[in-house]
């Protein structure tokens, strides 16, 4: 695979870990807030991002470039809209399920590719266009209640509580990749990776500053629990600065429209997990959604 394509499995690599950290996120909803939950993924993947960091610059006998204050800027205000996202996408899954709640803020590829082109000036062949277009559809079929495709069911699912949080989540991720991606683009040094996971430390130890101290004001409890549930909350945190430097790594080599594009495979993994894991029965709307996923996939990879 040449260089210019590493983006492609990274981002894979990416999707894989987001499903795994989403789930366990999820279960952690039994015992802390939906604010608790997104707490312990910055929490406890700002150790966890160090580490990555650390290994990675005696690997390549790098220093990681100094920061300075419209980096860190950025990284706040990435960070607060990933804060926001993942809270939101943590309420979704109250009101439907793992993979409907999932489903609804995948509509970031397409926010996402809006938000890169009228901020970065990232030009996307038409192509790709459409495979955003068909990827989304795929995973707007796959949120569909039980009684199909119809437009009323889609009309029914799309004002129901769900796809609000669904849906906001979705521009709030997309926005911060927008962010995280300039602020990555601001230090200095010709290691894209390098700048990646000095972004993705930053950003985590400003995140799990910010929500500590709205945790503190609005739900003190929740830092208690936060520690006493140190097992589940350490593997999230582990998983998410994982995948975020993946994510990361993938902004800083492809355009922040075609990562998030790709990252819908995301859905084919969480459908796995629902029908594999938790047994659920595989209805045509899924089969129907899965396809289309796919083939924006394969229309995005050839249009790229």
């Amino acid at each position: 695979m040449a260089p210019a394509d590493l983006w492609i499995p990274i981002t894979v690599g990416a999707a894989l870990l987001q499903t795994w950290r989403t789930a366990l996120q999820q279960k952690l909803r039994g015992a802390l807030s939906a604010d608790g939950a997104a707490f312990v993924r910055f929490l406890y993947g700002a150790p966890s991002a160090a580490v990555l960091l650390a290994l990675w610059c005696v690997a390549t006998s790098r220093l990681p470039p100094p920061p300075h204050a419209w980096f860190l800027a950025l990284c706040a205000t990435g960070g607060v809209f990933q804060i926001l996202g993942t809270s939101l996408l943590i309420r979704a899954f109250g009101y439907r399920n793992f993979a409907v709640g999932t489903a609804y803020s995948k509509t970031e590829a397409v926010q996402g590719a809006v938000a890169a082109w009228i901020i970065l000036g990232e030009a996307l062949t038409p192509i790709a266009w459409v495979g955003i277009a068909v990827g989304a559809g795929g995973v707007l079929t796959l949120s569909l209640p039980k009684g199909g495709t119809t437009v009323g069911a889609f009309l029914r699912s799309s004002i129901q509580p769900a796809a609000a949080c669904g849906l906001g989540a979705g521009g709030a991720f997309a926005l911060s990749a927008v962010l995280f991606k300039m602020a990555n683009f601001t230090l200095a040094g010709p290691d894209a990776i390098l700048r990646a996971l000095a972004t993705l430390l930053a950003t985590n130890i400003l995140q799990t500053l910010i929500m500590a101290a709205w945790l503190a004001r609005r739900e003190p409890e929740q830092l208690r629990l936060a520690v006493s549930t140190w097992r589940g909350s350490g593997l999230v945190g582990v998983l998410s600065a994982c995948g975020s430097a993946c994510w990361f790594s993938a902004f800083a080599l492809a355009p922040v429209a075609l990562v998030r594009a790709l990252g819908q495979v995301e859905m084919v993994f969480t459908l796995a997990f629902s029908r594999l894991y938790l047994r659920e029965v595989v209805r045509r709307e899924d089969v129907i959604g899965l396809a289309l996923v796919v083939l924006g996939v394969v229309l995005i990879l050839v249009g790229r």
